[in-house]
């Protein structure tokens, strides 16, 4: 299996600007290769609030949920958990039960001794022997087939594993965080998973909001990331412009810091020039900015800019003439007001009302008048 190298968690400094933490993977034992935010943030004020959760949450060694979309950090958030206790000098790992293959799962988890099926060649010990002495991240234990939850609630229980073909136990030390983006409770609702089990592991939960809900947090991701591949790729010098970064702020973040983490990515990759402009990210649909997340001048820009990108023709004028008609409409039809809210005279008002037919031109009533 291939170890991916450091992940980066950026906390801000008490009193002054963030700082990067590398918590790296051991070297014993790691997950299986998959796609990972490698960065969280805690600069929103839901995410500082978050923060002080798992600050208190950490010294104990009870078991916990996290809970949260796809791409939202949960492993990152099982490593800031592990890395502030007690356990941080032992090893973390992380096991996506969701990858692994029925018939090996529990050879996986407990380890097996060589002979106990065809092709156990040796001796070999599972992720939680693995992860004595320190934390285990199981990772969409909601996938975890009924069978196994049984012998996974065991462990939990007894604090010890019986490897697959043997017939003594082993101890084990390992703090168990399991992480989801399912209901638990409504799948045990449904009888899809143990309730004992739940219980057993729910001493406490973590639910980690989605990126659109801490847009405070998404300004430090991006230059993280920004700085990250423009390294990687030897691309120095890339900047984010101003139409860009709105953009970014104004996304929805359906996959959350992995997709953001893909966008910036992307970016890096495909821009032209020192800055990288809104048109050259990649995003799905056009982004919506939150009240107070941007000055007026950053929403027009980063409007500008998506119309621009479209090859959009005759946008000076379209503009205008929606601000024209809205302001007209929102003051009840009355010039003077409209103009004034505009910045405009009343007569310049007049030309643009004429101009989209709201109102008659000063040709159209002389002729009207000779009538």
């Amino acid at each position: 299996m291939q170890d991916r190298g450091p992940l980066q968690t950026i906390v801000p400094r008490p009193g002054g600007p963030e700082q990067i933490l590398s918590l790296t993977r051991p070297a014993s034992r790691v997950a299986p290769p998959s796609i990972r935010a490698t960065a969280i943030v805690f600069q929103d004020p839901v995410s500082l609030a978050i923060r002080s959760e798992l600050d208190r949450l950490a010294p104990s060694d009870a078991s916990l949920v996290i809970v949260g979309e796809t791409g939202t950090g949960k492993e990152l958030v099982a490593r800031y958990i592990h890395q502030n206790s007690a356990r941080h000098t032992g090893p973390f790992l992380a096991v996506n039960c969701g990858a692994l293959v029925d018939t090996l799962v529990e050879a996986e988890l407990f380890g097996f001794e060589k002979g106990a099926f065809t092709g156990a060649l040796k001796t070999q010990v599972g992720w939680f022997e693995a992860a004595n002495g320190g934390t285990l991240l199981l990772d969409e234990i909601g996938d975890l087939p009924p069978s196994l939850q049984v012998k996974l609630l065991r462990v939990l229980q007894e604090r010890e594993v019986v490897r697959l073909g043997a017939r003594v136990p082993v101890a084990v030390d390992v703090r168990v965080i399991a992480a989801t983006n399912v209901d638990l409770e409504s799948a045990v609702a449904a009888g899809q998973f143990r309730q004992d089990l739940y219980f057993r592991l729910n001493v406490a939960t973590v639910k980690l909001p989605p990126l659109r809900d801490r847009p405070g947090d998404i300004e430090h991701l991006s230059a993280h990331f920004l700085s990250l591949y423009s390294e990687k790729m030897g691309r120095s010098g890339l900047t984010l412009g101003p139409g860009a970064r709105t953009a970014l702020i104004g996304y929805s973040w359906p996959g959350n810091i992995r997709e953001l983490e893909n966008v910036v990515h992307n970016a890096v990759l495909l821009a032209t020039g020192p800055v990288i402009e809104a048109s050259e990210l990649k995003l799905s649909h056009p982004p919506t900015l939150p009240d107070g997340i941007a000055t007026f001048e950053d929403e027009v820009r980063a409007l500008v800019d998506k119309h621009l990108a479209q090859q959009e023709p005759d946008l000076l004028e379209r503009m205008t003439s929606v601000a024209v008609q809205r302001a007209y409409e929102r003051s009840n039809s009355n010039q003077v007001r409209a103009a004034e809210r505009l910045g405009l005279t009343r007569n310049a008002m007049r030309t643009h009302l004429a101009h989209l037919g709201i109102i008659a031109g000063r040709a159209s009533r002389r002729q009207s008048d000779r009538g």
